[in-house]
Formats: C-alpha cells, structure tokens, sequence
C-alpha cells in the first residue's frame, strides 16, 4: 500500500475567500506584518499497490479532490509504505 499526499490551493489569480479572510483577522489582531494569506485543502491517501496508481491518483484529483478549472494540486509519494490494520 503506498500513501501519497496532495496539496490543493487556488491557481495564481483565483481569489482565495478563506485566505482574505484569515489576513484582514490577523492584521486586526496586531499582525501588520502579515501581507497575504494562502488557504489550501491538506489530503493523504492510502492506495493499494498497483501498476498504474500514480496516475490512477493524478485522476481522482481531477475528478474529485481537486477543481482543476481554480485549483491547482501537487502530489507527493510519502516516503515508506502504510501497513494496513
């Protein structure tokens, strides 16, 4: 079984609600140095070992985990397998 992480945030010029949020809360909060604020989705998944499982991943994120019209993902093999039970 082979674990990956994916990280999802908006693409470049997508505006990112959660992440304006979160900055105008810590400048009001005292933090002026604060510039911007990027807000992403954080998923691990677990996948059975299979011949084409990177690219059976790159797909779920297409499908689902990710919007790929706003968002832009990126995928990383967790280093070791994930025993199972």
């Amino acid at each position: 079984m082979a674990r990956y992480e994916i990280f999802v945030t908006y693409k470049k010029g997508i505006f990112d609600p959660p992440g304006a949020t979160a900055a105008r809360a810590l400048t009001s909060l005292g933090y002026s140095e604060v510039e911007d604020v990027k807000i992403g989705k954080y998923i691990t998944l677990d996948v059975a070992d299979g011949p084409d499982e990177a690219a059976r991943v790159r797909e779920m994120c297409d499908k689902l985990l990710a919007n790929p019209v706003i968002e832009d993902y990126r995928i990383v093999e967790a280093q070791g397998s994930v025993s199972a039970g």
